[in-house]
């Protein structure tokens, strides 16, 4: 049993003020303690007023008799100290313009805690402050040294951060390390020039290219050298890929500075941006013509490093649009794919020292756009994590036009950052050598604790949202103050002057090279402009060419079996083990291959043709209609198997996770791990198909356009819940309609299958295209009943010598060519109600009637319908059937796509719901009585037809 004193002698310093403090309150309410202070307090009565003894513990000030009135003092200058680290913040000198709100500076006074500095005097500097560098000889020198760390040009935030252990290094950094660096004259000189070239290259593009737009980031000019730290930083710990992402505000100038494009070329952009025919604006044909398919201030851009012989490191900055914040999730699945070893069986080998991303934000976007939240969330779950991202907000304190008190509710921007415990710290953008310190202590965090933290920039910007616009109409105090205010190089040349650590001599020497290197850059493009080809957009793909997909029975059947045996000792969910055990036999002749089935078997013949694959979504483990289970749960153990994983045919890896309750940012990694790994088969899947809505910015800003915007490769497959079953208006439609209007260029693929062999085909088919020029995006509208209806399971002769077919023509119709007169085009769970309607009646009542399943709707397959319509020469009408309502759905898009090819004089008709502005009846009752009108009026052999529902 260990002795009292023993007991107390883990008490001193500050815990010997705190739990004298809380012995105090013990006396006054017990139950104001938590239980083990009562229990210790019960049973061991009053704690010393002294520290150990010196045989206890090595001696040292704070361990020196305290008489009571000291000992108060020591509990009071514990909770200033405590108040200053956590409160420092509120009067830091962060603002270079001073236009914050005023701070209340009261809970960092010592006379707040009835303190004098005589009081504090007579302390032992390490008993105020546990560690106290050399040199701080009493309390009172302690608190004001404090002070000055907390108070300065850096400012810290580390209170929500829970873990004690990185929150005590949080603290020593800051207190002890950033403090006792400075820079040397090399790197004050390699400081001053990054500056002075962010800086001259703003203002020779403003006097050079009058009226353009550029963002500029003068006000914030140190992010160009505080970007320049951290990758030089992650660089020498070896990271091999920094994946970047960023707004335009200073875009242009990371992209000079720290990604090296050439200034010729960015001159060559905006020498080529204007074309007087044309309004100027961010998107018009104006700024685009003659150089690419975007602005240049969306433009990303790629850096290789040396920084050995050997050692490289690779640096991309992502192409961004202008939702703001959308590029967060895509530069994080860059950095996940880069991360990634993918070229064994089972999860991919992960090493989070191999990659590493910076995303730099705005200071109104962060924590009004949800996706920065909604990404943040993901930086600690499994299937997303890539260990830590350094945040940046380039804090100019507006809006467009808006200040901060209009567009948001948190005192400062980074404010979201906190609920997910990311160290925060507010640095001055007027003290250049505090953002190099701020980037060295982001940059060691993330390689220590593999996790996010986040620099709060704050300047202010220079002119208005862009240069064409005036922002004293709206911040005219402001923008006074602005004016007036010098260049952060001025300032800082002004520093190291009067430190007598610089001279105004070396300062016009390095801007003038600065300018002369911009002048003659400009010159040089002004030569090259005649020599030059004109970029252009990329022209249109060309649908993707056919590949073989079958799979022989033999093949098939061998890793049937493999699937379907488990380790030993694992148990299976007994409902589930019953399920999956059916699929025994499923590939013996005349049995049927359901849709789960085929999709499995499909993984696995792709992961044996090395082919890795990564699957996520809400519940993509099991999938939303439980047709998946690709990870078995013993009931027993909670132990958890995938039969991918141990797939002895299996040459590369399969990831498969269960998201986060998001869409936009789960998405946006999605499609940034697959740009980034253009060999893997990525999907999302929507845990509903309209959960997709969530995600539009992701689906129209980046996969539908970014190859003609960007040049940019994407073959991520997107599987979306689509059919009418009665679930009501949210849970019945994937807005198939709005894929079909992004459709253009064979941008992409668009289906609605009706078979498990059309899907075990077309994920072939994709997997063929990965990594070639024909790959692109595939949307898939897969079914929901339909994954159990045994009318959309394949025979396995399907699976060996079919391929996928862009149309399917219904079999036992069109026997008899000369007798169709009309021919019914529809496509997904339809074409299954109104097979189930057609068996009910003898074949030979249908010879007027034919109906083709259109599998592939974009690009549209006019040739094969066209061959259709050939063979059939009394045809008469053409109907469209469709469940969606009229203004929804795929009719609009098919149409006119139907109208070409159709035979003269035979009119193009719809069947179908009528036009709504909700997807679908919630009622039950109603869905049923309109789904049998749509059946049937289908099937109706009446030369006038009723289109319109109900009326």
């Amino acid at each position: 049993m260990p002795t009292e004193e023993q007991i107390w002698e883990s008490y001193y310093g500050h815990n010997l003020g705190y739990i004298q403090e809380q012995y105090e309150l013990y006396l006054q309410n017990p139950e104001s303690v938590v239980q083990e202070y009562r229990d210790l307090f019960a049973a061991k009565g009053a704690p010393p007023l002294e520290g150990p003894r010196a045989s206890a513990a090595p001696a040292s000030a704070s361990q020196s008799r305290l008489d009571a009135s000291q000992l108060k003092h020591a509990v009071a200058a514990g909770k200033l100290v405590w108040n200053i680290r956590t409160y420092g913040h509120m009067a830091a000198d962060i603002d270079p313009l001073g236009i914050g709100p005023e701070a209340n500076a009261r809970v960092l006074e010592p006379e707040t805690y009835g303190l004098k500095q005589a009081d504090l005097a007579a302390l032992p500097a390490d008993l105020v402050w546990e560690g106290a560098p050399e040199g701080v000889r009493n309390g009172w020198e302690a608190i004001r040294k404090l002070r000055e760390v907390y108070t300065g040009t850096i400012a810290y935030e580390f209170g929500h951060v829970h873990d004690e252990n990185e929150r005590k290094w949080l603290n020593d950094y800051a207190e002890k390390y950033i403090p006792s660096q400075s820079l040397n004259p090399v790197e004050r000189r390699k400081l001053m020039k990054r500056l002075l070239e962010a800086e001259q290259f703003e203002d020779f593009l403003q006097r050079t290219f009058v009226g353009a737009k550029r963002f500029s980031v003068e006000g914030n000019d140190a992010l160009v050298a505080l970007v320049d730290e951290i990758v030089h930083e992650l660089t020498n710990a070896g990271v091999g890929h920094i994946t970047m992402g960023m707004a335009h505000r200073g875009r242009l100038n990371v992209l000079a500075h720290v990604l090296e494009k050439p200034y010729t070329k960015i001159f060559s952009e905006f020498h080529h941006s204007t074309n007087k025919s044309v309004a100027p604006s961010e998107g018009s044909i104006g700024i685009n013509y003659g150089w690419s398919g975007d602005v240049k201030y969306h433009m990303g851009a790629n850096r290789s490093i040396k920084s050995g012989e050997t050692v490289e490191t690779r640096l991309t900055l992502a192409n961004n649009p202008s939702h703001l914040e959308y590029v967060n999730p895509v530069v994080q699945g860059f950095a996940r794919a880069a991360q990634e070893d993918r070229s064994k069986p089972g999860y991919p080998e992960r090493n989070e020292d191999s990659a590493a991303s910076i995303v730099i934000h705005g200071d109104a976007a962060f924590p009004g756009e949800g996706i920065v939240a909604e990404t943040m969330n993901l930086s600690q779950l499994n299937g997303y994590r890539i260990g830590g991202t350094i945040h940046i907000i380039a804090n100019n304190k507006i809006g467009f036009t808006t200040e901060s008190v209009d567009s948001r509710s948190t005192h400062y921007a980074s404010d979201v950052a906190k609920g997910y415990e990311i160290p925060v710290i507010h640095v001055n953008a007027d003290d250049p050598e505090a953002c190099i310190a701020a980037a060295r202590m982001a940059s060691e965090y993330r390689r220590l604790f593999k996790k996010d933290f986040l620099i709060d920039l704050i300047g202010y910007r220079k002119y208005g949202h862009n240069e064409t616009d005036d922002p004293e109409t709206t911040q005219p105090l402001i923008y006074k103050k602005v004016k007036a205010h010098p260049t952060v190089s001025r300032i800082y040349a002004d520093k190291l002057i009067s430190q007598g650590a610089f001279s105004e001599d070396e300062y016009a020497k390095i801007k003038g090279e600065v300018v002369e290197r911009l002048k003659a850059a400009y010159e040089e493009m002004k030569q090259r402009e005649g020599q030059e080809a004109v970029h252009q957009t990329p022209a249109s793909l060309g649908e993707a060419t056919p590949k073989p997909t079958g799979v022989p029975l033999a093949a098939l059947r061998e890793i049937n079996s493999e699937l379907l045996t488990w380790p030993v000792g694992f148990k299976v969910y007994p409902k589930l083990q019953r399920i999956l055990e059916r699929r025994a036999d499923a590939l013996n002749e005349g049995e049927k291959v359901d849709w789960g089935h085929a999709e499995t078997l499909a993984f696995a013949s792709i992961l044996s043709d090395g082919r890795p694959i990564r699957i996520t979504g809400q519940d993509a483990e099991r999938a939303t209609f439980a047709f998946r289970n690709l990870v078995l749960h013993d009931p027993e153990t909670g132990a958890t198997f995938c039969p991918l994983h141990r797939l002895p045919q299996a040459k590369a890896s399969f990831a498969i996770h269960n998201s986060a309750l998001s869409e936009s940012a789960v998405l946006g990694f999605e499609y940034g791990y697959n740009v980034f790994a253009p060999e893997t088969m990525v999907i999302w899947e929507a845990q509903y198909g309209d959960f997709a809505n969530v995600a539009q910015v992701l689906i129209d800003q980046f996969i539908s356009s970014g190859r003609s915007k960007w040049s940019e490769k994407s073959g991520l497959i997107m599987l979306l819940p689509h059919g009418y079953e009665g679930a009501g208006p949210e849970h019945s439609s994937a807005r198939l309609e709005r894929y079909l209007q992004l459709s253009a260029e064979e941008n992409w693929t668009v289906a609605n299958l009706t078979s498990s062999a059309q899907y075990f085909h077309l994920l072939r088919r994709q997997a063929s295209l990965l990594g070639t020029d024909d790959v692109r995006p595939l949307v898939i509208m897969t079914p929901k009943s339909l994954v159990r209806n045994p009318r959309a399971a394949s025979s396995p002769e399907e699976f060996e010598k079919g391929s996928f077919r862009p149309i399917i023509e219904q079999p036992g119709l069109g026997r008899k060519a000369d007798r169709v007169e009309r021919l019914v085009l529809c496509t997904g769970k339809v074409a299954i109600d109104l097979e189930d309607a057609l068996d009910k009646e003898k074949p030979d009542h249908w010879d007027w009637l034919h109906i083709v399943r259109v599998e592939q709707l974009y690009p549209f397959p006019a040739q094969e319908i066209a061959a259709v319509i050939a063979r059939f020469p009394n045809l008469k009408e053409i109907v469209w059937v469709q469940e969606e309502p009229r203004n929804m759905g795929a009719w609009s898009y098919a149409e006119p796509r139907i109208r070409e090819i159709a035979p003269a004089g035979a009119p193009v008709r719809y069947i179908g719901r009528p036009e709504r502005s909700s997807p679908a009846t919630g009622f039950q009752q109603v869905h049923a009585l309109e789904q049998q009108f749509i059946v049937s009026q289908s099937l109706k052999p009446s030369p006038t037809l009723t289109h319109n529902l109900g009326r």
